[in-house]
């Protein structure tokens, strides 16, 4: 339902391009979005214009994307737009929906149960057939599986494809056995995975007149969000819940595709126009992000790649910024020290720590850096470790503050939430940075700014129902800490500055990227870690023990001088 007098109108405050692609309502649709233009905006708003107008009926919309968390921000964004009802969900969340509701009916008892551990039960099946096998490699055949499932392979397919390779410390032919074992122990225990969901919810489609029919009378209109990520499989139940009809837009940046080793294939967004030919394609390049300083950076990295939009800052910025630099380090731990320096600068003249971030491309070169910001003082947080509110001290904070709003407050709100913290270990003073004394005690502290943030009258209930509803969305608050993330966990975020170090050969690009598509998926990544910063851009390598060079893509930065070697701290600006 769409609730009276929505506060924003769909068309306040759109560019000329984000007008047109939210103006064209019917499909088929394709919005080239490149990195902070706008795309979350234009989706929602597009949606929302079609209520408004009568286009669409919300409970005949489905807004597709890839994660939990996008699809809780899609719908919090179309509920202050003043609509409600839009099915906003993931691929997986969407069929697992339908598997529900259609399988008492076509096979008379409840669904099989979806497995939460896949190496655990591979490791079942791996005894079954003798295998004694570590957890890397358990791992690594967990991965075979799900690629070799979204890619729409058989298990023969599969040993084809990949005969004469090694899955961690097994060959190929000895994979395929597990992964045999591994399907029958599924279905002994009547067990699905989540590829298992996508491909059920397929087949049903596929063979089931009335539940396909029924499908298709219940969603008409169908918006993708990151369209560059999506797996054959998951085009093809896109397919599906299409039909013949032409109500389908897609949203996504080709250069931004950076999961492919899971499947993800850009193509399908790149060639959209071709498998439309009557698509209309709109083309967001103006960038709200980032200062033009460093969307230069961007845009020479990915010079006539494919798919690539050629971004350009929407005005100019009335506060400083400054030009992106590249520096070069004797070893990772100088390399680490100097970010370090740096970083304290940024903070001694007021730069607020949250607006920090340190990237890299694999999770091993945390260490070192998170090392050298403790030695220097500054707290740090780790995107791709738990979640904020599976952290034990934030469960216990939420159930003593859940407990406490059933009795009269003795005292103000926000001196109650600051009690019951203190009487769970928050001091007022932050301990020392670095260990888990002082990541609790941040938690808890953005637990408290969260009570301080909220509206005039917040009641004790009120702000527990906020933080459970946070919890439900992933809502996470921002911790006062620099972050430290890897440039997998950094898409879809942003900061005022960003540090992206390891940028030599062998770290980015990786060792192992030997072919042009894989070098290309590093680019990739590269673009993705660069266009995460708004004001300021600090990149760096170092040549360590074994004497790496600056990675190719410094090399294809437009400079007019580069670093002689590697001295330690030596800076050049771009």
């Amino acid at each position: 339902m769409v609730s009276v007098g929505a506060a924003v109108n769909a068309l306040d405050g759109l560019d000329e391009q984000q007008r047109e692609a939210v103006t064209a309502l019917r499909g088929p649709v394709c919005v080239l979005a490149g990195a902070g233009t706008g795309k979350t905006r234009v989706i929602t708003r597009r949606i929302a214009h079609g209520v408004d107008t009568g286009a669409y009926s919300p409970g005949r919309v489905m807004a597709l994307t890839f994660t939990s968390k996008a699809a809780g921000e899609l719908r919090g964004r179309l509920r202050m737009l003043g609509v409600d009802g839009v099915a906003a969900r993931t691929f997986h969340s969407a069929a697992l929906a339908q598997l529900n509701y259609f399988w008492p009916t076509l096979a008379g008892d409840r669904p099989p149960a979806i497995i939460d551990n896949k190496v655990r039960v591979l490791a079942h099946a791996a005894d079954g057939i003798g295998l004694q096998l570590d957890t890397p490699t358990l791992r690594d055949v967990a991965a075979d599986i799900e690629w070799r499932k979204v890619t729409m392979r058989t298990i023969d397919e599969y040993a084809r494809l990949r005969a004469g390779a090694t899955v961690g410390r097994l060959p190929v032919s000895t994979a395929a056995e597990l992964h045999r074992a591994y399907e029958a122990l599924k279905d002994e225990r009547r067990q699905m995975d989540f590829e298992d969901v996508l491909l059920a919810c397929a087949g049903m489609l596929e063979t089931e007149a009335h539940v396909v029919a029924a499908v298709r009378e219940q969603y008409r209109h169908f918006t993708v969000d990151e369209y560059q990520d999506v797996s054959p499989l998951q085009q093809h139940l896109l397919e599906l819940w299409v039909g013949e009809r032409r109500d389908l837009c897609v949203v996504g940046d080709a250069s931004q595709t950076i999961y492919s080793f899971a499947g993800a294939d850009p193509r399908f967004l790149i060639e959209f126009p071709r498998r439309w030919d009557d698509a209309r394609v709109v083309e967001l390049h103006r960038n709200y992000r980032s200062d033009a300083a460093v969307l230069a950076v961007a845009n020479d990295l990915m010079r006539e790649r494919p798919g690539a939009v050629h971004l350009t800052a929407a005005a100019a910025r009335t506060a400083p910024s400054s030009t992106p630099t590249v520096s070069s380090y004797r070893d990772e731990a100088d390399e680490a020290r100097g970010v370090a320096v740096r970083i304290a600068e940024q903070l001694r003249a007021g730069a607020d720590p949250a607006s920090i971030a340190v990237l890299y491309r694999t999770g091993a070169q945390s260490a070192e850096i998170a090392a050298a910001l403790a030695d220097a003082g500054i707290a740090t947080t780790v995107l791709g470790g738990r979640r904020f509110f599976d952290l034990p001290e934030v469960r216990q904070a939420v159930l003593a503050l859940r407990g406490a709003s059933v009795a009269p407050l003795e005292r103000g709100f926000i001196d109650a939430v600051r009690d019951i913290l203190r009487s769970l270990g928050m001091t007022d003073q932050a301990p020392p940075a670095g260990g888990a004394v002082r990541e609790s005690w941040e938690a808890r502290a953005a637990i408290l700014r969260l009570a301080e943030e909220a509206p005039a009258g917040t009641t004790m209930r009120s702000f527990t129902d906020e933080l459970m509803s946070r919890a439900r969305t992933q809502d996470e608050p921002t911790l006062r800490a620099v972050t430290l993330a890897t440039l997998h966990a950094a898409k879809g975020l942003e900061w005022d500055h960003v540090y992206l170090v390891g940028l030599a050969e062998g770290l980015l690009p990786i060792a192992y990227a030997t072919h042009f598509e894989q070098i290309d998926e590093e680019r990739r990544l590269a673009y993705v870690g660069i266009t995460r910063a708004r004001r300021s851009l600090s990149l760096s390598w170092s040549a360590g023990s074994r004497g790496r060079s600056p990675s190719r893509f410094l090399q294809e930065i437009r400079t007019s001088t580069r670093d002689a070697a590697p001295t330690a701290g030596a800076r050049r600006r771009l």
